[in-house]
């Protein structure tokens, strides 16, 4: 065990160990996606309770209890992943029906969230048998947390989730399409060797941006946003943005001016400068400044060319 998470074992145990965790009960925890230290007290305290660990690779969760110092034998993980999940299942409700605590863990963050684990609670919650929640980390939600989407005035935080794209470049051009549909924001996952294409797919969306977040919550975080036209110049400029595992954010489109709006614009241009309108209207319609005046200059390009 790391000393670091020597006293978290306690810790774990005076804030837990009271509370009531019913046998015969599936419950899916919550794991770090890159810093240790993002581990629950009560993910720490399930996790050296339960009588077993369906997780996506024995290797890596053996690797990651024994750093928090839970002392599991071998035959007290099972092997449940996107090849074999459906059947692995059927091996975790027999524990179940014996009145076993079982956890699934995904090899990071939350189960179930474009990782293996959501056909597990499907089958689970069929058999009339309960899945109970430990929240944690979630690459979508802290890739969401740091956008800046609601600050920046687009949309209302709402967002899509849509993790990977398909590695089939027609495919992935229809999402794409889709995708500068989509009013909300929308979030994506990458692996490193695909980034490259996707920037390429995601070039047509113009002015539109893009928060990429790169190995979130490790040593060698970074966290940039830039215009999805230029999303393939941001990863030439550096080798090292091609490392590590990616959560993107597609921020929403801004939004275009109504009839209505124009025709506020053009009343106060008539009697006001261009920048004093433009916050007056703002101000009335409740929309963007920036998208205001980017009609406000077209509408006087407009009316100077009919001139």
């Amino acid at each position: 065990m790391s000393a670091s998470f020597s006293s978290a074992i306690q810790a774990a145990k005076d804030a837990a160990g009271e509370q009531h965790y019913p046998q015969g009960c599936l419950y899916v925890v919550a794991t770090p996606i890159g810093n240790l230290a993002d581990i629950t007290l009560r993910a720490l305290h399930v996790l050296g309770l339960v009588d077993c660990i369906a997780c996506e690779d024995t290797r890596h969760t053996q690797q990651m209890l024994r750093a928090y110092g839970i002392d599991k034998a071998g035959a007290a993980l099972l092997a449940v992943h996107q090849h074999n999940e459906t059947e692995a299942a059927q091996t975790v409700i027999a524990r179940l029906r014996e009145g076993q605590r079982v956890a699934y863990v995904s090899d990071a963050g939350t189960p179930g969230v474009s990782d293996p684990g959501a056909r597990l609670v499907a089958q689970v919650r069929a058999q009339g048998l309960r899945a109970i929640p430990l929240p944690g980390a979630s690459s979508v939600v802290t890739a969401i947390s740091v956008a800046g989407l609601v600050a920046a005035g687009e949309g209302h935080g709402g967002f899509v989730f849509r993790g990977f794209l398909s590695s089939k470049a027609t495919e992935r051009a229809n999402e794409v399409v889709a995708i500068a549909a989509q009013p909300d924001a929308v979030v994506l996952l990458e692996a490193p060797h695909r980034l490259e294409a996707l920037a390429k797919a995601l070039a047509p969306l113009g002015a539109r941006k893009v928060t990429v977040g790169r190995e979130l919550t490790k040593q060698f975080e970074e966290v940039a946003t830039v215009d999805a036209s230029e999303f393939s110049a941001w990863l030439a400029a550096d080798a090292n943005r091609l490392r590590g595992e990616f959560a993107l954010v597609i921020h929403p489109a801004a939004a275009a001016a109504s009839t209505a709006d124009d025709r506020v614009l053009s009343l106060l241009l008539e009697q006001l400068p261009l920048k004093s309108a433009v916050k007056l209207a703002a101000d009335i319609t409740g929309e963007p400044r920036n998208a205001l005046y980017e009609r406000a200059l077209l509408l006087k390009q407009g009316s100077t060319s009919e001139d």
